[in-house]
């Protein structure tokens, strides 16, 4: 059941702002953000001053079963403070919008299997070759360079795996001339910053059941930005599912 409910005035009449006005639109902006929800409940607190004036002191979402831009998560919690919408205009029957960027505090299990699912999506697919096509430039382990010249690569059939403390990508990397070398990457991930990941002691496998590998010791410690709107607190990879808290800054 949906967790609607004041906890800071009177409850008759705070009940009315929140659950015919606030709640319902809060509600299908969230919706309408998203490709899919199996699951959303949402709580809204604050007295009838601040929320007549647009002013939203708190709301906590919590949903199961969100597919975001082609990104399949599995269990989110967001609790977003200081929120400004344009409530006159809801009250008239508009849209909901935010007036100013939101500091959003949340926490995300991701399993390994929505992830893999995610790498279907344009958003994630173009994102991960991206950055390991700049992995091996970095490290030139497959030899991009011919002649001194780079040459143009892609992958395909991008998969993840998720265990204690690393992962494991694997993938086909296909040259200009239509070569195919198995890649195969397993690496440890360390929290620098908030906004910053680093790559610790990398590894070039033979195939997936490899124990050990090529040691890529020139990307130990290859820095991911995640980009100044991220803030990440805690990132904890386990067997077959990834768990993370932090902040990020939801922009109008």
């Amino acid at each position: 059941m949906p967790l609607e409910q004041d906890k800071n005035s009177a409850p008759a009449k705070q009940s009315r702002i929140i659950s015919s006005v606030l709640s319902p639109a809060i509600r299908l902006w969230l919706r309408s953000q998203v490709e899919k929800v199996d699951q959303l409940e949402l709580q809204v607190e604050g007295g009838d001053r601040q929320l007549l004036t647009g002013q939203i002191p708190q709301i906590s979402v919590a949903a199961q079963g969100v597919i975001y831009q082609g990104l399949h998560l599995n269990q989110i919690h967001l609790t977003g403070s200081g929120i400004r919408v344009n409530l006159g205009q809801v009250i008239k029957g508009k849209p909901l919008r935010l007036l100013e960027t939101v500091p959003v505090w949340g926490e995300l299990l991701l399993r390994e299997a929505e992830l893999n699912a995610s790498l279907q999506s344009p958003l994630l697919a173009n994102a991960v070759t991206e950055f390991v096509v700049s992995l091996l430039r970095s490290s030139d382990a497959t030899g991009l360079t011919e002649n001194g010249e780079e040459q143009s690569l892609n992958l395909q059939n991008l998969k993840i795996s998720i265990g204690a403390d690393q992962l494991t990508l694997s993938a086909n990397l296909i040259s200009v001339s239509g070569e195919t070398t198995l890649l195969i990457i397993r690496t440890g991930l360390q929290l620098v910053s908030g906004r910053e990941l680093q790559l610790i002691h990398p590894q070039w496998l033979p195939h997936l059941q490899a124990k050990r590998g090529l040691f890529l010791t020139d990307l130990h410690g290859f820095p991911i930005d995640l980009g100044s709107e991220v803030d990440i607190q805690t990132l904890t990879l386990e067997p077959a599912q990834l768990f993370c808290q932090g902040k990020i800054n939801v922009i109008p």
